[in-house]
């Protein structure tokens, strides 16, 4: 895994701290202003869209599986990103953290979600690291392990994903074979 790619999917904040050797407030604060201002601009729309994940949001959605946005990043980014890559609207709601770094913990945003949403048939949290399946597990939810992402086989099956899938297509066979669906 490339040296940076272990700080993607906790919040920023834990990682500038361990990145930094520092829990001094006011220097995470500055690397994370100096972070946001390049992100805000540019580093937000330096993605791509993983193979078969537009084709995939689509298949379960025609299938009656609803889908939502759960994510440490705050969630104005997260709108902007699902909007520049046309994903948007695939998604029942987007819930990210604040920008204060409120709800940054995907268990307690997880919570959130769930007590604002509620549970309607089978709810899973499917993720790509080791935090998505803490914060399912801490919500009671099954957790779906995403081999096409950040984390690694091992890391998700250390963290006790109940679930692994390598693409996209495998993800809606996985939810087609399911029963009574998850939202």
């Amino acid at each position: 895994m490339p040296v940076l790619a272990a700080w993607v999917g906790p919040p920023l904040r834990d990682s500038f701290a361990e990145l930094l050797g520092t829990a001094d407030p006011s220097l995470i604060d500055e690397a994370l202003a100096l972070y946001r201002d390049r992100f805000a601009t540019d580093g937000m729309f330096e993605n791509v869209v993983y193979p078969d994940v537009r084709d995939g949001l689509m298949r379960l959605g025609e299938t009656g599986h609803q889908s939502w946005v759960v994510t440490s990043k705050p969630h104005v980014y997260a709108r902007a990103i699902l909007t520049h890559f046309d994903l948007l609207q695939m998604f029942v709601g987007v819930y990210g953290s604040e920008l204060s770094g409120e709800r940054a913990d995907k268990a307690a945003l997880l919570g959130h979600v769930l007590d604002v949403e509620g549970r309607d048939g089978r709810t899973c949290m499917v993720g790509d690291r080791r935090h998505d399946v803490a914060g399912a597990h801490a919500n009671g939810l099954e957790a779906i392990g995403v081999l096409w992402g950040y984390g690694s086989r091992a890391e998700l099956e250390e963290a006790g994903a109940e679930v692994l899938v390598a693409s996209m297509s495998e993800l809606v066979e996985w939810a087609g074979r399911s029963s009574g669906g998850w939202g």
